[in-house]
Parts: structure tokens; sequence; C-alpha cells
């Protein structure tokens, strides 16, 4: 899935600014489902090229978001225990994965099914990209996304 934001000129400032839907992560042309699931293949055991290949995507690209994500795996981990635990604070503990790229994805799945409970249902993917708010894969700045 793919897409092409458009734009509008802010009556204030009158620049123009990007107008992205929040199934959208900053910066990529692929929505977060597909983003999701590389990230999902990558910590099952697949390498960027297989991935790639499954979602028709160049190698160049998926390995990339693989790199960010792996590069941010902790902090993202780390925001989205706290988002589960705002969410149902009597739930467990997250298992642990092998991986913190295992344990990040662990973290955004049991918050975005947190959310389906408390709040409505949403795909998890979706989820992740709404609270993040489009920065899953966004450069580390400062000590939120």
């Amino acid at each position: 899935m793919r897409h092409r934001p458009r734009r509008a000129r802010c009556t204030s400032c009158r620049r123009t600014h990007v107008l992205l839907a929040q199934l959208w992560l900053l910066r990529r042309a692929d929505a977060a489902v597909v983003i999701g699931a590389a990230l999902e293949a990558k910590a099952a055991g697949s390498g960027h090229r297989a991935i790639a290949s499954a979602l028709g995507r160049p190698a160049a690209t998926v390995r990339g978001w693989l790199r960010r994500f792996a590069a941010r795996a902790e902090h993202t981990r780390a925001q989205f225990t706290r988002l589960l635990h705002a969410l149902d604070p009597v739930a467990p503990a997250l298992a642990v994965r092998g991986s913190v790229v295992a344990d990040a994805l662990e973290a955004i799945g049991r918050a975005a099914a947190a959310a389906v409970v408390r709040l409505s249902p949403v795909a998890p993917w979706e989820f992740a990209a709404r609270a993040s708010a489009g920065r899953l894969l966004a450069p580390a700045v400062g000590s939120g996304w």
C-alpha cells in the first residue's frame, strides 16, 4: 500500500504542511502495516532480502527499516511498555523474546491489545503509528518520540 500525501497551506504561518493519515509513518512511502510485516518477519528470523521479495519492496528500503527499528528498539520497547501499563495497570510482565527487536514487537502487540480492550478495535500497526505520532522509525531526538 503506497500513497501520495496531500499538502495544505497553514492560514497562520502561510507555509505548506504535509497532511499525513495516521496509518502512515513520517518520511515513509509505505503504510505502517507493510513496515510492521517486515519487522515481524525479521523477528521470526527472515533476512532483509527475503522480506523485501515477499513484500515487493527494494531490499535497501527494507534493510533501512530493519536497521532503524533495531537502533530504536530499546526506546520503542520502553515507550510501548509504559503505554501498555497506562492502558492496563494490572498487565502481566512482558515475556522476554530473545532479542531487543522481538521484545519491542511484543510490547507493541501487547499495548495494541490493551488499547482494543480499553478503547476500541484498531489494527496493531495502525495503533503503533498513532501512538508514536508516526515517528516509529524516526531518528532518536530527545526523550520522547
